[in-house]
This record gives structure tokens, sequence and C-alpha cells, in this order.
């Protein structure tokens, strides 16, 4: 029987496409982001009058009553927030090609426990997280020789200074109070993690944690740019599509709250002279189910009414960085020692924000 040869050249289709020709198929798409671009900026810059127009023109509305206001108020914020999401969602769905899960537990692993906190938590703001990623996230990051207290740095600073956060502060509040709710975030995220990391809980991890081997994910640092302007584009797709229900459910209730709600109302149950009012936020936000993305609308209505901005940005933090979810879940891999802990500090961290933010605006 004859011998069959093996030494057939590849067929040579199997080769991938040379950069340059990948590059120009995309050239059609940049067009086209460029045409959104300049049409996102004519819409945006038009929002107060199409709401107005839409309050008063299209409904009929009275001026001054509250129907009106909270109608106003929907039509103008709606769109505004979600635009913003697209926008900076899209931008930062570019970062995050270059800080992969995989990346970040290069970064992290061996660094000096204070360097790793603030490294961790820095890496939280534009690392892909959520609450179902937790126990993986976890996982991967111990049994890679990242340090405990390094760690919770990040699962702190993750869900709670996201670019969702982010944005929607900035777009209803200006740069200031983004600024300063992402500085007091990172500090939270590094106190709590650093502060863990000095109780030296590690037994109080699941055992068959640190028998998992850290699985090995692809390097997606050496993607071309058109590749990262997909990622960029499918980030819009995937978190903007998922949060904005969210979105509208909760600029439906700030508008109810911008049109219903009496100021004096909100000014005595979360104003600065109520001492109490910070940590029954915190402990009403910590049940809640939300995002960023449904509670900040709410804030800027309760902040309207004249709700102390710390006792408000307590709240916020207690929803979207304490969430019972991610705690049911990082049961999974936690004993409730280290749960507790885990609460405890945070919360007292938001605590500390809510009463000096009170006292410093």
């Amino acid at each position: 029987m004859a011998s069959v040869t093996t030494d057939q050249p590849a067929p040579a289709h199997s080769a991938p496409p040379p950069p340059g020709r990948r590059f120009n198929r995309t050239l059609p798409q940049l067009a086209c982001g460029l045409i959104a671009g300049v049409a996102w900026v004519v819409v945006y810059a038009n929002l107060a009058g199409v709401a107005n127009w839409a309050a008063y023109d299209l409904a009929g509305l009275t001026r001054g009553s509250h129907l009106a206001s909270a109608v106003e108020f929907f039509v103008f914020e709606a769109p505004k927030v979600l635009m913003l999401l697209v926008l900076v969602v899209f931008g930062v769905g570019i970062v995050r090609s270059f800080f992969t899960p995989e990346r970040t537990r290069k970064i992290l692993a061996g660094r000096r426990e204070s360097v790793g906190n603030v490294l961790a938590a820095s890496l939280g703001i534009v690392t892909p997280f959520c609450s179902c990623s937790a126990v993986p996230l976890f996982i991967g990051f111990v049994t890679t020789g990242v340090p405990l207290g390094v760690t919770f740095s990040f699962l702190v600073s993750a869900p709670m200074v996201n670019e969702v956060a982010l944005v929607l502060l900035f777009g209803l509040f200006g740069w200031k109070v983004a600024a300063l709710y992402m500085s007091t975030g990172l500090l939270i995220a590094i106190g709590s993690g650093w502060t863990i990391g000095r109780l030296h809980l590690e037994r109080h991890v699941e055992p068959w944690v640190y028998q998992v081997q850290a699985g090995r994910a692809p390097d997606e640092s050496r993607l071309a740019w058109p590749d990262r302007v997909h990622a960029g584009a499918d980030a819009v797709r995937d978190i903007v599509g998922k949060v904005w229900p969210y979105v509208l459910v909760g600029i439906a209730v700030g508008a109810g709250i911008h049109g219903y709600v009496p100021e004096n109302f909100m000014a005595a149950i979360m104003g600065k002279s109520a001492w109490w009012a910070v940590p029954v936020a915190v402990l009403i936000g910590i049940p809640m189910y939300s995002n960023a993305a449904g509670i900040v609308p709410i804030v800027q209505a309760l902040l309207a009414k004249g709700a102390a901005l710390g006792t408000v940005l307590a709240f916020m933090m207690a929803v979207i960085g304490l969430s019972l979810p991610e705690t049911i879940i990082l049961r999974k891999v936690l004993r409730p020692p280290l749960i507790a802990a885990f609460v405890g500090i945070v919360g007292v961290g938001i605590l500390i924000v809510g009463y000096v933010f009170n006292l410093v605006f």
C-alpha cells in the first residue's frame, strides 16, 4: 500500500487577512461613527427645547403644575442620560480592552500590599465587573497570589466607582461632584482593603478556593485598534442594553419626586439637621437591588427637593457598593465572619463620607 504524504502546503485561505485589508473594511464604519457623533452633539444640544415643547405644546400641560414639572423632567433627563451612557460606555469599552481580568490579575499579583491596594482600587474603575462575576474574579485573584486585602480593594471599587456612576454624576451635577464621588469611593476601597489585609482573615475564605487552579484567559492586550473600536461597540450593546430599563425606571421615580414631593418633606427626612439620616440611608440602601443607572436619577431628584448631599451619596454608595445580591453571591467563597467584616468596614467608610460631605457642603 502506498504511503500517504503529509507534506502538502497549507491552503492559502487559512492565513488571516493582512491588517491593512481588515482596516480598510472598517473605513465605512468609521465614517458612520463620525456622522453619528455629529448627530449626537446636535441632538444633545437641543434636549431642553424638545422637553419644553413636549410638555407644554405637544401635551398641552399647564406651566407650574406638578404633572408638567414631572413630564418635562422625564423627557429631558431620559435621552440625556442614555446619550451620555452610550458615549462614555463606548470610550470605557475601548479602555477595558487593555485591562482584561487575566491581565489585571497579572498586574496585581506579587505587588506590595500598600501599592496593590491603590492599584487595585484604580483598576476597578475600568475593569469589567458585576455581581455575577464576583466569585470567578475572587477565585482568580486569590489563586494567582493577589493578597486578600488587595482583592477586596478591587471588589469594593469595581461596582461602586464605575463609569456609569461617574458619567451620570458628571452629566447631572458637574465635574466637582463626580470627582468628589470618585475620590471618596477610591478612598473607601483602598481603606477597606488595607484594613481587611491587616486583620489577616484568610482563614475565613472557603478552603476549596485555594485548591482551584486559576485558568488562563487569552491575552487581548495586542488587539488592533479596529478591534478595540468593536470592543467599545460591544460594551454599548452589552451594558446600555442591560441598564436602560433601570435608567428609565430611575428617571420615572425621580420625575415623580421632582414633580410631587414637597421640598420641606425631603429636607426633614434626609437633611443635614437629622443626625440619624446618614445611617438610616445606608441601612435602607443595602438591601435594595439597583445599579448606578437606576439610582443616580433618584439622587438628583432627592437633592433638588432639599436632601443633603452627604446623606444622598451615602445612600447611593450603599445601594451600588453593598448590594445584597453581591453579598449573597460572595457567600459561595467567603465565610460569614469575613462577609461581616467586609460589610462593616465598607459601611463605616460610607458613613464617614456621608457625614463629611454634610459638614463641608
